[in-house]
């Protein structure tokens, strides 16, 4: 693909925490725009997970085209960096065809390596380092590793769950080898890569929470424990493998104590549900820690009205 300015493509983004309404105001603003979606969900873009990650239907997409959906094997390991290089290349595809990129998902970590140019040197990478510590968690246990990184690293270790052993490992990295938390240079100013504008879902807390439980009774409903067994039995998804990042998916790894008869079906789902608040409450905090994000409430018609003419004026009417 020929080489052009990235800061002359105008890119929207749709961020938020799960249940916000992103989907149905990203496929609006597609409609509005002549626009294409780029999901930017960490375990939408495994294949065969789709109930639990509640992976957009074809017929809530209406006709949009989706981009970054089905991509990946759950075995396969999949990090930030190689989601921005494959957004990347959407972007720079969808903007070719005279279309309007819109980024539409709840994975903070994959907005800000997409739209902005941290200056994390890739040279923060030890073979070694990384060795010792897989092996420190393998003793003495990941509460223990996110020990490790609470103390060079505090808004990090909050950000972070101490059983995503891959981030905390990766957090701890950089601290080593740079002698900087990431979370400071995460927050240094970094260089936009796009003309990009950026709409954060913000609706009451209650109502929030009450979208997540109703979610999950959907997703049950809608065969969320079969296609788990399926899964399982067909050894795509392996429980016992600590580095398997979509096995840990929200919605997935609550079931596993149920399978194994050690808890309730209901008591899982209670889980689902509970774990699901508490993630929407981590990423409303990564998200408000944005400076460019314009805040609105889809399920007010006025403020949606206003984002779409943001929206128009950011592209240019077509």
């Amino acid at each position: 693909m020929a080489e052009f300015n990235k800061k002359n493509i105008s890119v929207i983004a749709v961020a938020g925490p799960t249940a916000s309404g992103k989907t149905s105001f990203a496929i609006s603003l597609a409609k509005l725009l002549d626009g294409e979606i780029i999901s930017m969900d960490s375990m939408q873009i495994y294949k065969y997970m789709d109930i639990g990650t509640a992976k957009p239907t074809l017929e809530e997409m209406d006709g949009v085209k989706h981009h970054l959906l089905d991509v990946v094997e759950p075995c396969q390991p999949f990090s930030a960096s190689d989601y921005a290089e494959l957004a990347k290349k959407c972007i720079e595809d969808i903007s070719s065809r005279g279309k309007t990129p819109i980024l539409c998902g709840g994975t903070g970590l994959y907005l800000n390596s997409v739209l902005y140019a941290y200056n994390m040197s890739e040279a923060s990478f030890d073979e070694g380092l990384r060795a010792e510590l897989e092996a420190f968690a393998a003793e003495w246990g990941n509460k223990a590793l996110h020990d490790r990184l609470r103390q060079l690293d505090p808004k990090s270790a909050d950000e972070i769950h101490c059983n995503n052993t891959k981030r905390v490992i990766r957090a701890l990295e950089i601290c080593i080898l740079t002698g900087k938390p990431k979370s400071e240079q995460m927050e240094s100013s970094p260089e936009p890569v796009y003309n990009s504008l950026v709409f954060g879902m913000d609706i009451h807390r209650d109502i929030l929470y009450d979208r997540i439980n109703r979610r999950v009774d959907i997703m049950v409903k809608n065969g969320l424990e079969d296609e788990i067994r399926l899964l399982l039995d067909k050894g795509i998804i392996d429980p016992c493998d600590k580095k398997m990042q979509a096995a840990q998916a929200i919605g997935y790894k609550e079931m596993y104590p149920y399978f194994a008869g050690e808890i309730t079906f209901d008591d899982a789902v209670e889980q689902i549900k509970m774990n699901s608040r508490r993630y929407a409450k981590r990423q409303l905090t990564w998200f408000r820690r944005l400076d460019n994000i314009c805040w609105i409430d889809p399920t007010d018609d006025a403020a949606v009205a206003r984002a779409n003419a943001m929206a128009l004026d950011h592209v240019g009417s077509k």
